[in-house]
């Protein structure tokens, strides 16, 4: 039984390594064709500051981004297990 359970344990540590993975390729793309979208559009037309025409692309993608962040990161942001757990610390030593 302890096996299983150090197994089921590795195999969900596992998938979550590999989500975070992906949101840093994602993350790294996202930076990566956002600079060369900034360069060819200052090359190509010249400085204009940042439009949103122009950014478009950048800030739906960011807001894709963002999600896939909030996907994997934001969930137990807040109230996370671990605050849960100092909360009832913190509450269980206010009883003593």
């Amino acid at each position: 039984m302890k096996t299983y359970n150090k197994e089921d344990n590795y195999l969900r540590a596992k998938k979550k390594v590999k989500k975070i993975k992906g949101f840093y390729i994602h993350l790294a793309v996202y930076l990566a064709v956002n600079t060369l979208l900034i360069i060819n559009n200052t090359i190509a037309i010249g400085w204009v500051g940042f439009k949103s025409s122009i950014m478009s692309t950048g800030i739906f993608w960011g807001i894709g981004l963002f999600f896939h962040w909030y996907g994997i990161f934001g969930k137990n942001l807040l109230f996370g297990k671990e605050w849960e757990k100092r909360k009832i610390k913190e509450l269980m030593d206010n009883e003593k």
